[in-house]
């Protein structure tokens, strides 16, 4: 057993300096197989394709839904001024999170400027407060639920603590959307008897995971405890969960790891480990270590699957970052953790707008957390 373990632990160590080998100039792997570090030119490589689309407006998914003719006529600009680029309201409001995130770890990016430069065109008081006038039309109060609502809580969260002139004032502006945000998340939770388990936007634990995070960071205890109940509620009791049913055709999330990145942050950690054993059995979980099949990154729900590697990794890492050493799946979500970033940080330019528009945001959520 101990000589298993010692060649799984040379195999580790063999596999990420391979893997950082092939990245070095993007992101470095720590030593141990914990977690990633971006470089200063992979945060520029990234940040570039953000900036590319936040003010581009077509082409543009909406979903909106008509209530008349007067705002069935209306362009993606007149009824989203802050987040009307990047095809789609989500992917917009991602992408501005994802260039706070590298602003403020790498304040000489080159890109600075222009970052800020892009921001103080799309987050002023009154884009925003249109944005809030959105949400009080009829038949919008499901719009967007829960994965823009989760970005939303994102960006604000990275704003929240950050000394910065244009930080604070964006932050102040986007507070009335995000109230708007909680207040119908805080309506919703009640309501929600079954959860969502898909490998797309509307899926419950990934918007749970954000939201989560963001009520520990702003201290409101109100909203932390509805979502530590709900997710109890709808999750506690999971156990065999199918995940060789996974991936479907146009999954960017994994319904069973981000269950589990759920719960390793709502259960303590003695009260984890006996669920995640029940919850998932070790051939499951190595099934969801096996590279996702791109056929064609022209196709604009194909290409999601390149979204899927990071999320794998990202839950990945963390669940693995809650695990005893002893525990042979650690190593394991490492080393699949690794590979997964590594197989699909090469494809973020290579699927035209269907990857560009939204993938480098998924990409440094998995190097940068």
């Amino acid at each position: 057993m101990k000589q298993l373990k010692l060649l799984t632990t040379c195999l580790l160590l063999i596999t990420m300096q391979q893997l950082t080998a092939q990245q070095t100039d993007l992101f470095t792997v720590k030593k141990d197989g914990s977690g990633f570090s971006l470089t200063e030119k992979g945060a520029s490589h990234l940040a570039s394709l953000p900036l590319k689309c936040i003010l581009q407006e077509y082409p543009n998914k909406t979903n909106h839904t008509s209530n008349n003719d007067s705002d069935h006529v209306l362009k993606p600009h007149q009824l989203h001024p802050a987040f009307y680029g990047c095809f789609d309201w989500h992917s917009c409001v991602h992408g501005h999170w994802m260039l706070v995130r590298l602003l403020k770890q790498f304040p000489h990016l080159a890109e600075a400027d222009k970052i800020r430069n892009t921001i103080n065109q799309t987050i002023t008081q009154e884009n925003i407060l249109q944005e809030v006038r959105y949400f009080d039309m009829p038949l919008t109060n499901g719009w967007e639920r829960t994965y823009g609502w989760a970005w939303l809580l994102k960006l604000d969260e990275e704003l929240m603590n950050w000394n910065d002139a244009d930080a604070k004032r964006w932050h102040a502006y986007l507070q009335p959307l995000t109230h708007k945000v909680i207040d119908m998340w805080m309506a919703f939770l009640p309501k929600q008897t079954y959860a969502n388990r898909t490998g797309i936007h509307p899926n419950t634990a990934f918007g749970l995971v954000f939201a989560l995070d963001y009520a520990r960071a702003a201290k409101n205890t109100a909203f932390e405890q509805s979502i530590i109940n709900a997710s109890l509620s709808l999750f506690k009791k999971d156990k065999n969960v199918p995940a060789a049913w996974e991936p479907n055709g146009s999954d960017f999330l994994s319904p069973a790891l981000e269950v589990a990145d759920l719960m390793r942050r709502v259960l303590p950690r003695k009260d984890f480990l006996p669920w995640l054993n029940q919850y998932i059995t070790l051939s499951a979980l190595k099934h969801l270590t096996v590279l996702p099949v791109v056929s064609d990154r022209a196709d604009y729900q194909i290409v999601h699957l390149d979204g899927l590697c990071f999320s794998r990794s990202w839950c990945m890492n963390g669940i693995a970052k809650v695990l005893p050493s002893t525990d042979a799946r650690k190593k394991l979500l490492q080393q699949s953790a690794v590979k997964h970033l590594s197989s699909a940080l090469p494809n973020i330019v290579n699927g035209g707008y269907g990857g560009e528009h939204w993938l480098a945001s998924f990409a440094v959520y998995a190097l940068m957390n």
